[in-house]
C-alpha cells in the first residue's frame, strides 16, 4: 500500500492516470473513495491523487491532539505533492478539504497551480462560530462514546446531506457505509482539533485577499452553511470565480458528478491556456449604469 510521509502522520493515497497532476482533498465524512467518479474521469488526462486525511485509515489514526489541526492538513497536501515528485498540483477539495485546500494555497502558494473549493464555510459565519464548535465537540464526545458505526446514518442525514439521499439512494447507502467504516478516535480527533479549532474564513481576510491562485469556488443551493462563506471568498480572493449548484447540498461531488467534473475541468482548461485572469477592477464600481471611474 502507498503511503506519504508526513509530519506525524503516514498518509495513504491511490493514484490513477499520467500527465499534469490533480490532488482530492476529502470532506469530514468521507475519504480518498468518495473521489472515484473524479478519478475515473479527469484520469484520462491527468494524474489523479486522492488521499486519506491523518485520522483516517488505512492512514494513521495519531493519540495526540497535538497532531491534529489545521496547519497540519494544510501541510499534509504538500507532504502528498512532494511524495509523488511533482513541483507543483491542482488541488480539489471539498467542505474540510476545501479548508485544507485553501490553507495549502496561503501557506504552499509556490506548489499551488489551481485551487477547487467546494462546499467551504461550515462554522465560517461569525453568529454560528459558537454553535459550530460547540456541535463539534458534543460528537466528538458522542463517537467516542458510542462508535462511528452507530452514528453513521443519522450523520449521514445531515439537514444538507439529505439531497444525496433523495437523488442518488444507492450512492447514499455507499457513503454510510464508508462513514460507518471510519476511525470514531480519528473522527472525534478530527472534529474536536481540526473543525473546532480551526479559525473562521472571516478573521482570515487579508491572508485570504493575498492569494494569487487561480481559484474555484463551487457551491450547493441547499447548503446553507456555505452559501455566504462562499460568496465572501468570491469576493475575496481576485482570481477567483463562483459556481451554484441548483437543488444541491453539501456532498456535491456524489450529488451531481457530471456537473461537478464539467466545471473542474473548463476550470483547469482555462487556468492551463492563462485565460482565467483576476477580476477586472472595474466590475467593483457598484453601479449598474455609470463606467467605472465615471
Amino acid at each position: 500500500m502507498p503511503f506519504a510521509e508526513a509530519k506525524g502522520a503516514k498518509l495513504y493515497y491511490e493514484e490513477a492516470g499520467s500527465g499534469y497532476p490533480i490532488v482530492f482533498v476529502h470532506e469530514f465524512g468521507g475519504d480518498h473513495r468518495c473521489w472515484e467518479q473524479q478519478m475515473r474521469y479527469f484520469s484520462r488526462h491527468y494524474r489523479c491523487v486522492a488521499f486519506n486525511a491523518r485520522g483516517y485509515p488505512p492512514s494513521d489514526v495519531p493519540d495526540e491532539a497535538a497532531l491534529y489541526g489545521q496547519e497540519f492538513a494544510a501541510d499534509d497536501i504538500a507532504a502528498v505533492i512532494r511524495h509523488i515528485g511533482q513541483p507543483r498540483a491542482h488541488v480539489v477539495g471539498l467542505s474540510q478539504g476545501a479548508f485544507a485546500a485553501l490553507h495549502f494555497g496561503m501557506r504552499h502558494p509556490d506548489l499551488a497551480s489551481a485551487l477547487v473549493l467546494a462546499g467551504c464555510g461550515s462554522g465560517a459565519p461569525k453568529a454560528d462560530r459558537e454553535r459550530f464548535q460547540r456541535e463539534s465537540r458534543a460528537k466528538a464526545d458522542q463517537l467516542e462514546k458510542e462508535g462511528i458505526d452507530k452514528l453513521a446514518l443519522d450523520m449521514a442525514l445531515a439537514p444538507t446531506r439529505v439531497q444525496l439521499q433523495n437523488k442518488d439512494p444507492r450512492g447514499f447507502a455507499e457513503f454510510v457505509q464508508h462513514l460507518a467504516e471510519h476511525s470514531s478516535l480519528g473522527s472525534a480527533m478530527t472534529l474536536r482539533n481540526y473543525q473546532a479549532a480551526r479559525p473562521s474564513l472571516y478573521d482570515l481576510g487579508p491572508e485570504i485577499a493575498a492569494v494569487a491562485i487561480p481559484t474555484l469556488i463551487l457551491v450547493g443551493d441547499e447548503d446553507e452553511p456555505c452559501l455566504e462563506a462562499s460568496l465572501y471568498l468570491k469576493r475575496t480572493i481576485s482570481a477567483s470565480g463562483l459556481s451554484v449548484f441548483p437543488k444541491t447540498g453539501h456532498p456535491m461531488n456524489l450529488e451531481e458528478p457530471d456537473l461537478f467534473n464539467q466545471a473542474v475541468a473548463d476550470f483547469l482548461a482555462a487556468v492551463e491556456i492563462g485565460k482565467w485572469l483576476p477580476r477586472d477592477p472595474r466590475s467593483r464600481a457598484g453601479s449598474m449604469f455609470a463606467a467605472a471611474g465615471a
